[in-house]
């Protein structure tokens, strides 16, 4: 199995992560600017930007005095991502292996919102961040928990596409993608030479708000877009949609016969997501 594949994104998919995205992803990255307090003036980076939701609402809250810098790899994010460029908000094509032309202290706070479990390697990323900071700055990051409960979706993608004519394609890493626990995460940040300032296991956003809001259909197209193709675009294209719903006719079977106390145990916080908060000494 090769690693996750950033050719597989669509103007469909960048435009359907765009309406999606903003009931997870962008709730908890609001969540984490609330914990990197970030004040009037501050110069931000946000690794991993997506369509630019989140650094548009960093940019509101360092002001005109301010700056943030929004990069991610696909470019058909950055494109989306650019429409909301102002005077102090810029996009640019990039990824945390390579932040180009970012000099040594340069930024006050940098961010990774739900991209940390996409990196396969984690301390040169971690590394080219302590780079970028300046002294006493804040890094942030979200990510998934890998004591999180069994995703059924992802359960069933296994197993539907280990099937023929499916098992026929070879697929990238996709929507396995790349998951630290809460120990692992404190090491690497210390290791790379960062201070520890806070890391929480919490509740998903989702879970806390309404996870029977969630239909199947919507749970594909999330996980569709937020794996940027990933997740059935290695399939020729004609087999994709017939792929689709044989995930959605199993989920659907899976749904009508669970019980209560198995969505009760999805809830629990050690089965949520990351949240840390560390400083470059």
């Amino acid at each position: 199995m090769s690693d996750v594949s950033l050719d597989l994104d669509t103007a469909d998919l960048a435009e359907r992560y765009e309406r999606i995205s903003a009931d997870r992803q962008f709730r908890g990255g609001q969540e984490l600017l609330r914990e990197l307090a970030l004040v009037p003036g501050e110069t931000v980076l946000d690794i991993g930007c997506g369509t630019g939701m989140l650094a548009e609402y960093a940019a509101s809250l360092v002001g005109p005095t301010g700056s943030v810098i929004g990069i991610d790899p696909l470019p058909l994010r950055i494109e989306i991502a650019k429409k909301r460029g102002t005077a102090n908000l810029s996009f640019k094509v990039g990824n945390a292996y390579d932040l180009g032309e970012v000099g040594a202290d340069s930024f006050d706070v940098v961010y990774m919102n739900a991209v940390f479990h996409w990196l396969p390697e984690k301390s040169a990323p971690l590394r080219a961040v302590l780079h970028a900071l300046k002294p006493g700055g804040r890094f942030g990051l979200t990510t998934v928990s890998p004591e999180r409960a069994a995703n059924w979706l992802h359960v069933i993608r296994q197993r539907v596409l280990a099937r023929e004519p499916y098992s026929k394609y070879p697929e990238a890493q996709g929507s396995q993608n790349y998951r630290v626990s809460r120990d692992e995460i404190e090491k690497l940040l210390l290791e790379n030479g960062f201070a520890v300032a806070k890391l929480e296991t919490r509740v998903s956003v989702r879970n806390a708000s309404a996870r029977g809001q969630w239909t199947i259909e919507g749970a594909i197209d999330f996980a569709e877009a937020s794996s940027f193709g990933n997740f059935l675009g290695h399939l020729p294209q004609e087999l994709q949609a017939p792929a689709r719903e044989d995930i959605k006719r199993e989920l659907e079977s899976i749904r009508a016969r669970r019980k209560p106390d198995d969505v009760a145990r999805e809830n629990t916080p050690s089965r949520g997501r990351i949240i840390a908060v560390a400083t470059k000494p």
